[in-house]
């Protein structure tokens, strides 16, 4: 199995525990305990190691430029780095979407799309989520 499906395994059965069963226990366990982020952390700093330290860089690479940024994703251990980054946050924004959600009182109907929508598409999912609790009068998140 390659490294991209491999980073995939701890992230895609937690985002269909929120979406199908987020009362469950093991839900609770598993996706809202912080344990997936620290295992995907460890695999987000293995490939940040192997970028940094160990060469398997493109040449340029860097956060200091967009060429930079191009050059970092044009690399295979740089794109695992990104992917790994977007898996984590992306799965850690939607879990408190749906923390957030049960809190507020907003139905899990409701809320599957925006968890989708952050499943997707990060940051428009987490706006999608906030702009609901402002136009039901819940104020900001934050």
């Amino acid at each position: 199995m390659n490294l991209y499906l491999l980073i995939h395994l701890p992230v895609l059965p937690a985002w269909l525990m929120l979406l199908v069963m987020p009362e469950a226990k093991a839900t609770r366990r598993l996706v809202h305990s912080g344990l997936i982020p620290l295992l995907m952390a460890a695999v987000y700093a293995a490939f940040l190691t192997a970028g940094m330290v160990f060469g398997q860089a493109a040449e340029g690479a860097g956060m200091g430029s967009l060429a930079g940024i191009m050059a970092l994703m044009s690399h295979p251990v740089g794109a695992l780095t990104g992917w790994a980054h977007f898996l984590v946050f992306d799965l850690f924004v939607g879990a408190w979407i749906a923390r957030d959600a049960r809190a507020q009182g907003f139905g899990h109907a409701g809320t599957v799309p925006v968890l989708l929508l952050t499943l997707v598409f990060g940051p428009l999912g987490l706006a999608a989520h906030v702009l609901r609790r402002l136009m039901a009068g819940k104020g900001m998140a934050f």
